[in-house]
């Protein structure tokens, strides 16, 4: 989940109110902004754990001295806070995977040390293993959507401030259909998402115990309104496919000048626009409502890859952003692994993405699922094969080699690792091992 502080400040100011067909014509012209792909972002969540004692919940006035030590960084990227203190590095659009790569490191270095001087430390995993949710954040925003998700169970609470994940941001692609067109760009990243779950799920553990899922994080976001979690339908196009999906998709919440927001129960932005109540939305509102949207994939102009939990490790979180930009950029890599993955669709069962078997499965199962392995095996080396035509260093090839011996290989998974990289240390560890370098 990301944060998005540009609507917390309360209701827009005056503007003409939206209707249905400008709303449409909005949402079609921003979604897919199309061209050549050149550039890659990546959005990087942490846990912030004690660095020696990670099993001890980290107190509120320690978080604010990290808070402040680390606004007091100069960084490339955009740093953010999610409502459990989670933090966030949301790079700048790269030109390149190396340019994304290399300022992300540089920037993870300065906040790694930074924290380090507290005794505190980023930590990658899809949920907390250990911790129950805290909300740390006290603003409109949140106290709106803890009212919105709490009406589907506890699961909102927990998505919001014990989860963490590597989202990968992408340009949309050229107009032109082919392997780097949008249309299927946008269809192979829902078909390749849950064979990215799959890989780098890594969070089996909540309230210290084994969940029945390798990626609990998923679990969660799979127990949320379908509404706004569900991929858009299929059989459209996609601009008209994402349009559709935001105007009836219910609002999350109104924002109000005084007083708490309002969160109304199932008024979707299409019937705000034909009500008007309690006030006409403007275009600030539409921008907002897709803020509180939590697709797999989300297209904001660029396509936002949203379904990778957190890895630990001091580079892990690499090669999910270099696997994923040379399979979707490099044209021989798109086409290998979109011809592999499409069979996955009649596989899938029924039901939009992440809620059909094919991605359940991917959830509980990881790569022990066959077809997602063999899937994940051929991703992975088209992957390796077009690193190098990218100008990926050796150090990121071998990163990603690594990953893949390890994991892929052997149809496992970072879950399968972590409850005994986590376990405590009988000579009286902590432990909290952040793991293989990969």
């Amino acid at each position: 989940m990301s944060s998005d502080a540009s609507g917390d400040h309360g209701p827009p100011y005056p503007a003409p109110p939206l209707d249905e067909s400008g709303a449409e014509d909005l949402l079609r012209c921003i979604c897919f902004k199309t061209g050549p792909p050149t550039a890659v972002g990546v959005e990087l969540e942490w846990l912030i754990h004690h660095r020696d004692r990670p099993r001890v919940p980290v107190p509120h006035d320690r978080l604010d001295d990290a808070v402040a030590a680390l606004r007091a960084l100069r960084l490339s990227a955009a740093l953010t806070f999610e409502p459990g203190g989670q933090l966030e590095l949301s790079s700048r659009p790269a030109d390149s995977l190396m340019a994304c790569i290399d300022a992300t490191a540089a920037d993870l270095a300065a906040v790694r040390d930074a924290l380090d001087r507290l005794g505190l430390a980023p930590v990658g995993f899809g949920v907390d293993p250990w911790h129950a949710p805290r909300r740390r954040l006290r603003e409109p925003r949140y106290d709106a959507m803890e009212s919105a998700l709490d009406r589907s169970g506890p699961s909102g609470r927990a998505m919001m401030c014990t989860s963490a994940s590597v989202q990968v941001c992408l340009d949309a692609g050229e107009e032109e259909p082919g392997p780097l067109g949008y249309g299927r760009r946008w269809q192979l990243a829902h078909l390749l998402g849950a064979v990215l779950v799959a890989v780098f799920a890594n969070s089996p553990l909540r309230h210290g115990r084994r969940t029945s899922w390798r990626s609990t994080r998923q679990s969660l976001w799979n127990d949320l309104d379908p509404w706004r979690t569900l991929a858009p339908a299929g059989h459209l196009p996609p601009r008209d496919a994402w349009a559709a999906y935001v105007l009836d998709t219910p609002v999350m919440c109104i924002r109000e000048e005084a007083g708490p927001w309002a969160v109304p129960n199932g008024l979707t932005f299409r019937d705000w626009i034909r009500t008007g109540v309690p006030r006409p939305p403007v275009r600030d509102d539409l921008d907002y409502h897709i803020s509180t949207l939590f697709p797999p994939v989300r297209p904001r102009g660029h396509l936002e890859l949203r379904m990778i939990d957190a890895q630990y490790g001091v580079d892990g979180w690499l090669v999910p952003l270099a696997v994923i930009t040379a399979v979707f950029d490099d044209p021989e890599a798109a086409e290998t692994v979109y011809r592999t993955v499409k069979p996955l669709a009649e596989t899938a069962g029924p039901g939009p993405a992440p809620r059909n078997p094919l991605w359940v499965g991917a959830a509980r199962d990881g790569l022990t699922d066959p077809d997602l392995r063999a899937a994940a095996t051929t991703c992975f080396e088209a992957a390796l094969e077009a690193l190098p035509r990218m100008g990926a260093t050796a150090a990121v090839q071998q990163t990603v080699a690594e990953f893949n011996d390890r994991f892929v290989a052997r149809g496992r998974c970072p879950a399968d690792d972590l409850p005994g990289l986590l376990a405590p240390d009988p000579a009286g560890g902590s432990g909290h091992d952040e793991g293989p370098r990969s």
